[in-house]
């Protein structure tokens, strides 16, 4: 199974919903196909378990052959992302951290909720939990990202390009 995804998309952020797939559907084969070119998206989208990294703007053979190849069992990344992923490669030494850190798959959906501008009642509705929970949650995010507010994380969230 191969599902084709894009960084940028209205309810879910693209690197949590590869997350959730590689974690839900280790078998299927994910290839990111998204105009966002920096080289922090591709690290983390391969780290969050993409088998494949395309820019929109490529001809549509190789989108074909991108899909082919991960329906073969294969990975298919273009020259760009291999070129990031070499170099990631010969330079250990850098730090390519996860943005996300140790939050969990609940934590990192209030992540979004919050530098989405909701308030804890919302992130509560929205996830059909209680209020008390939410806050819960959201203390618990804020701590691990080592944030103090809601102003903070977004910029922390801007820092990582996570914005999206």
């Amino acid at each position: 199974m191969v599902i084709v995804i894009d960084i940028s998309m209205p309810e879910l952020n693209g690197m949590e919903a590869v997350k959730r797939l590689h974690e839900q559907l280790p078998e299927a084969k994910v290839l990111v196909l998204t105009m966002h070119e920096e080289q922090e998206y591709v690290i983390h989208m391969v780290r969050a378990g993409a088998s494949g990294y395309l820019l929109k703007d490529s001809a549509s053979d190789e989108l074909i052959d991108a899909v082919k190849a991960l329906a073969q069992g294969k990975t298919y990344f273009s020259q760009y992302a291999a070129s990031v992923l070499a170099t990631m490669s010969l330079k250990p030494a850098e730090t390519w951290d996860d943005p996300y850190r140790n939050l969990t798959s609940r934590e990192r959906e209030v992540f979004h909720l919050i530098i989405e501008g909701k308030t804890t009642k919302d992130i509560a509705r929205s996830l059909d939990i209680s209020v008390k929970t939410a806050e819960n949650h959201r203390g618990k995010v804020l701590d691990k990202l080592q944030v103090a507010n809601a102003a903070e994380l977004v910029r922390y969230a801007a820092k990582y390009n996570l914005l999206i």
